[in-house]
Order: structure tokens, then sequence, then C-alpha cells
């Protein structure tokens, strides 16, 4: 089945980020402060530039997705979405971020909920992902989201990342 991004949610609209949505990717990730306290540094422009152009071991920007879900005009969230890595029948979400006003109400779970169901569509049986160690909203919000600890944990720049992970059922 070919990935089409549209079908990653029925309630947003999901599209393709680039560096024009820069500015209003930063206004989103600004407000989130308590994110960059344990996952330094604070976020730039440039710091996003760098993310939406940077890839793991062996994959190509064709595996990336750099995404925004939107209602209207309305920028609800930012993920950061790598398929086959680091396996072919895993996709990996390198950053997921809400809008601020926006959480605390079930929508980041719903909105992953449809990530999770089309991913399963396309063949993936497993979302894999890591949150900086010691951030309690991050860790909370993954494991009600049934993400799992899979034991490696690995130093990064000023924090280190604990690695989860989930099995999609169908």
């Amino acid at each position: 089945m070919r990935f089409q991004i549209e079908h990653l949610s029925k309630q947003y609209e999901v599209r393709k980020l680039t560096d024009s949505d820069v500015a209003a990717v930063y206004a989103l990730c600004k407000e989130n402060p308590q994110y960059y306290q344990y996952c330094p540094p604070f976020v730039t422009e440039d710091s996003i530039r760098a993310d939406m152009a940077a890839l793991p071991p062996h994959k190509t920007m064709e595996d990336k997705y750099y995404l925004g879900f939107y209602e209207g005009d309305r920028l609800i969230a930012v993920m950061d979405l790598i398929l086959g890595f680091p396996k072919e029948e895993t996709a990996f979400v390198g950053f997921f971020m809400m809008n601020k006003e926006v959480q605390g109400k079930g929508i980041g779970t719903a909105l992953m909920q449809e990530v999770y169901a089309y991913l399963k569509q396309c063949g993936f049986n497993f979302v894999r992902l890591g949150f900086a160690k010691g951030n309690p909203q991050s860790e909370h919000f993954w494991l009600k989201n049934g993400f799992e600890r899979t034991g490696v944990e690995a130093q990064n720049d000023g924090y280190v990342v604990v690695v989860l992970e989930k099995e999609l059922y169908l």
C-alpha cells in the first residue's frame, strides 16, 4: 500500500511542512517550554529547519515526513515521522508536539490513534520513539498511549533518550 499522508487523520488536514511553515512550527513549539527543559536547547527557527532535514542512519528524505496537522488554518500538532526505521516494519516518531491550547483534552491521543490505524493498514507492525528521561509529561503521554519501554537508553547532547515501542494490532 502506498503511504499517503492525507490518510493519517480523518479529522485534521495533514500537510508536509516546508521552510515556509517554520514560523508557525516555531510559534507552536515555543509555547511548550517544559519540553525543552528536558530536551535542550530551546527551539529556534534554525533548529526547526535542522529537524526538518535530520535523518537517522541509512534513511533518505523519501522515508521522512515532517508533518503538520491542521484544523482550518490553525496548526494543531507537528510530527516527524520516519518510515522503516529502525526496521522495515517500524515507523519512528522523531518528534511530536501538540498546540498548547489543545493539550489535556484527549486530542493528542485521538490523533495518534488515527496515525496508528493508518500505519497498521500500510503494513507497519510497530511504532518506536524516544523521550527525554525525566520529562513527566512526555513519559505519561506515551505510556498512556500503550508504549512500552524497550530497555534502551541513549545519551544525547545534554539528556538521556528513553526508547519506547508500541506494537500495532488490527
